[in-house]
């Protein structure tokens, strides 16, 4: 019998159910500015800039990235958690996905809000 010891704060069904989520907001998120491209055809840069700085549409953008980083965290840590045994150097890893995670949506925030 193999016992299984859960580490983590969130293990389990939250975490499940949150990329579930997360994967949802994501495909509508794309699908609705995929349609809205096919709609508005941008052509040139300034008919991009000006459909991206749409109000609904950096809105939109910026929850999409939001989902992507929570979503990659999730995805990130049960792999470390599954195949880094040496404590000090998985958490290293997991400090180390957060700050670049943490980055990346600073960056969006800036870009698009």
């Amino acid at each position: 019998m193999v016992k299984r010891i859960p580490v983590g704060a969130r293990y389990g069904l939250r975490d499940w159910l949150a990329q579930r989520v997360t994967a949802v907001v994501m495909t509508i998120a794309i699908v609705i500015l995929g349609l809205a491209l096919i709609v508005c055809r941008p052509a040139d840069f300034e008919s991009w800039r000006e459909f991206v700085f749409t109000g609904w549409v950096r809105i939109l953008l910026f929850l999409t990235v939001l989902s992507l980083a929570w979503h990659a965290f999730i995805g990130a840590r049960d792999i470390l958690m599954d195949y880094i045994k040496i404590d000090w150097f998985r958490l290293l890893k997991v400090i180390t996905t957060i700050v670049y995670l943490v980055v990346c949506v600073v960056w969006a925030a800036v870009i698009l809000l």
